[in-house]
């Protein structure tokens, strides 16, 4: 019996997933949970190529029994590792009323060149000082910049550490 793989795989195409389960109940002799068409067929088609032409020898098969038999396999997931942080870095950024670890401390001067200009915005426990007036974000500081909506963090490039990227 010779096997035309693509004639089977065109045809299984043209089957509903219903039709692919049963055809997979009746290649592997088991039922199957998936209902995944792609996958169906795949399977089917690997499973009648390897009937049809012979699958792993023998020897092949005792291989792959002796290989898997000497893997460690993991049973669990490995346990998250708590890393400490350093002192130096944390302690300041932890003392911050809004806990935002990407603003610098308060009394901090953010600097940024923009269309050939240097701006300064000094950092205040509650806002943001820029041209003698407060905001409270970096993205209405930013906003009066520029004229339009954008991130303050990302305008005055402040990464999650609170410096420049």
């Amino acid at each position: 019996m010779t096997l035309n793989v693509a004639n089977e795989v065109a045809a299984m195409e043209r089957m509903t997933s219903g039709e692919l389960v049963e055809k997979y109940a009746e290649v592997f002799g088991e039922s199957t949970r998936s209902r995944h068409k792609q996958y169906l067929i795949r399977r089917i088609a690997w499973r009648m190529q390897a009937n049809a032409e012979g699958g792993l020898s023998e020897r092949a098969r005792q291989r792959a029994m002796e290989l898997a038999n000497d893997a460690d396999l993991r049973v669990t997931a490995p346990k998250a590792t708590t890393a400490t942080p350093t002192p130096a870095r944390v302690c300041p950024r932890q003392s911050r009323r809004n806990g935002d670890v990407r603003l610098p401390l308060p009394g901090t001067v953010l600097t940024r060149d923009y269309k050939g200009e240097t701006l300064h915005v000094q950092v205040l426990p509650e806002g943001f000082e820029y041209e003698g007036e407060v905001y409270k974000s970096l993205s209405a500081v930013a906003k009066r910049i520029t004229g339009s909506h954008c991130n303050g963090y990302l305008f005055f490039r402040l990464n999650k550490q609170g410096g420049d990227r």
